[in-house]
């Protein structure tokens, strides 16, 4: 039966009783059964709390799982989440369970490149700022592409957008003349030499003094500059290493003549190593011994570079100039005399560009296809690699593909190792549009995976590959009008030859503009 039912029940009987009798009895009653009735709703609720808390009780001493989820295929019956392994995949086989991923760039401290192709951002550059952050530890640059894909122009638009953060631009030779117009444009100099001009470079010159060296050092240092240099320039003729015998003829004959001249020049290199002095040839076979460098060294001064090097210099190094170029274009004869110059004018400029106040430099190497194929040039080169981040120095090497690089000595040559050694000292390659031919060569030297592999002879003029280290970038180059006026190329191919005539507008704001 319902217990409220009966309490119900018990209160009407009660009420009927009170009903009867006097009014005093019949209150006293009712108020006893109004406690009657309390009494028992007080105990039917510690009843059922009772009932309550013994359930709850039972039920918490029950242990359904194991604290830590059961083991093994029980343990999909864990309350806990489920755990899934990580999984590694592409992008392209990602993109269905993750359609907006992009690569999150570099940051927005640097100089402007262009557009990222895969986030649509802006892409901006820097290997000082990048080495600061520790995100490159080498700030050397390599730049790869077939004729007309847009290096040359990506190229001068790293250099002249970074004149305004307050860096310095060195190239040490343009067999091209491209950027002769470049140098005067932002208030630098270009250095043209050439047959018929009285340019005059000599390049035994003491050149510009790092500043914090003693006397001595600084004799000391200039000595070792210019006994480098005639070494350098005999063996570059030559084209073999010089014999024990010839480094000394060189070296008596230099030192003979600072003995008399305090600034030599080649000519008279030339004419002591050739004719000795006697206190020299104590057994009479110097001369013979120095004949075939002081022959390849008159070739410099008598033969068909004659007029270039063998006066003094008619030009001044100012390495507080925002650029300097050396421009080559007028000596095109063979790759050789090219080389020449080239240790000429990079030993010229060498005393400004490692003097470490010198300040943070570009070192552009245009053409470098003619230059690795010459030992003491490329020695020179590695040198300054190597000791590019105590210089402050970020060089930049342009040529038209990796292949160059199996040209340079013989397998396993130590001259092959050298230029293996500048692309891995390079923690940036930019890889504009290859051949389908240099494509598996390409991507074995730089580790491309399969999708940049294929990706390469697809890209556009102005797009290339972007390798930082071992994150990858798609970049459209992107050029204000004024740039594009100043660093074209193809005039001449196309017959609409733009001349540059404002060079103040040259270093304005960036607009939008086509890559070339």
């Amino acid at each position: 039966m319902d217990p409220d039912r009966s309490r119900r029940k018990l209160y009407s009987t009660v009420l009927v009783e009170t009903g009867r009798g006097s009014r005093r009895g019949r209150r006293q009653r009712q108020k006893a059964a109004e406690a009657v009735l309390a009494n028992d709703q007080a105990a039917t609720r510690a009843e059922q709390k009772a009932r309550y808390d013994a359930q709850r009780a039972e039920a918490r001493a029950i242990t359904y799982l194991p604290r830590g989820g059961e083991p093994g295929p029980a343990a999909l019956r864990s309350y806990r989440p489920f755990r899934v392994p990580t999984h590694q995949d592409t992008s392209a086989t990602l993109q269905g369970a993750y359609p907006f991923l992009a690569e999150g760039g570099l940051g927005s401290s640097g100089v402007f490149v262009g557009q990222d192709l895969y986030s649509g951002g802006s892409f901006v550059y820097d290997p000082w700022h990048l080495y600061q952050r520790g995100l490159i530890t080498a700030p050397n640059l390599v730049l790869a592409g077939i004729v007309g894909a847009g290096k040359s122009s990506l190229a001068k638009s790293l250099y002249t957008r970074s004149i305004a953060f307050g860096r310095r631009v060195y190239v040490p030779g343009d067999p091209k003349g491209e950027h002769s117009a470049i140098a005067e444009a932002v208030g630098g100099k270009a250095i043209i030499l050439g047959h018929g001009l009285r340019t005059r470079l000599n390049p035994l010159d003491q050149g510009y003094r790092p500043a914090g060296l003693s006397e001595a050092e600084w004799t000391s240092t200039i000595a070792s500059r210019r006994r480098d240099l005639i070494g350098a320039l005999a063996e570059t003729v030559l084209e073999r290493p010089l014999s024990p015998l010839e480094h000394t003829a060189i070296d008596l004959a230099l030192r003979a003549t600072v003995a008399q001249a305090s600034v030599p020049i080649l000519p008279m290199i030339v004419e002591r190593i050739l004719a000795p002095d006697s206190a020299d040839n104590l057994d009479g076979r110097l001369a013979e011994d120095g004949r075939l460098v002081g022959h390849a060294l008159r070739r410099l001064v008598a033969g068909d570079l004659a007029g270039l090097f063998d006066g003094p210099s008619t030009v001044t190094f100012d390495p507080t100039l925002p650029m300097i170029s050396l421009d080559l274009s007028r000596v095109v004869e063979n790759s050789t005399l090219i080389s020449v110059l080239m240790t000429c004018s990079s030993a010229w400029m060498e005393a400004a560009l490692l003097d470490p106040a010198g300040g943070q430099r570009w070192v552009v190497y245009d053409e470098a296809w003619r230059l690795m194929s010459h030992p003491s040039l490329l020695r020179r080169m590695d040198a300054q690699w190597r000791l590019s981040r105590h210089y402050g120095i970020a060089n930049l090497l342009i040529f038209h593909k990796l292949t160059d690089l199996d040209t340079v000595g013989d397998s396993g040559s130590a001259m092959r190792a050298l230029a293996g050694s500048l692309l891995a000292n390079a923690e940036t390659r930019i890889i504009y549009r290859q051949e389908s031919d240099q494509l598996g060569v390409t991507a074995q030297t730089l580790g491309l995976t399969g999708t940049e592999q294929r990706l390469l002879p697809t890209l556009g003029t102005g797009q290339g590959l972007w390798r930082i280290k071992d994150r990858s970038f798609v970049i459209q180059h992107q050029l204000h009008p004024s740039e594009l006026a100043a660093f074209d190329t193809t005039g001449r191919m196309t017959g609409e030859a733009r001349k540059f005539t404002d060079p103040g507008a040259s270093l304005g704001p960036f607009d939008k503009g086509t890559a070339a």
